[in-house]
């Protein structure tokens, strides 16, 4: 049940640095290019690959898993579930399995497309009733 509560703290803290550096960039290059969210992306893709890497089992420093949750899980995940997506990614490459990293890409990029469009249409229909 800790953990959960570890987790949750992290999330709520990256949560609210999202929607603080997304709207942060927003106010100063404007919405017409969401250069928040990508800007989000790819500063949490850093920081969870340098994270792991650093506290991983070949890292320099070993870390209580409970602090790797916190911040992996939580921060990382509340900021942006881009980097766990990178992350797992980057596993999956790094073990050889080329096929399951290329299968994550291509699958997690068009099933979510689909998915968010499917949304938008269910939700386009009860709007009209």
């Amino acid at each position: 049940m800790f953990s959960y509560l570890v987790i949750a703290i992290g999330g709520a803290l990256g949560s609210v640095a999202r929607f603080w550096l997304s709207g942060a960039v927003a106010q100063k290059f404007g919405e017409t290019f969401p250069a928040g969210t990508l800007l989000v992306n790819i500063s949490g893709c850093l920081v969870i690959g340098f994270f792991a890497g650093l506290t991983g089992p070949d890292g320099r420093f070993l870390v209580n898993p409970t602090i790797r949750q916190f911040f992996m899980i939580g921060i990382c995940g509340g900021y942006t579930t881009f980097s766990s997506f990178s992350l797992q990614t980057l596993t999956l490459a790094r073990d050889g399995e080329f096929l399951f990293a290329t299968l994550n890409i291509v699958s997690s990029v068009i099933l979510c497309l689909l998915a968010v469009w499917l949304g938008d249409y269910l939700a386009m229909h009860l709007n009209q009733r």
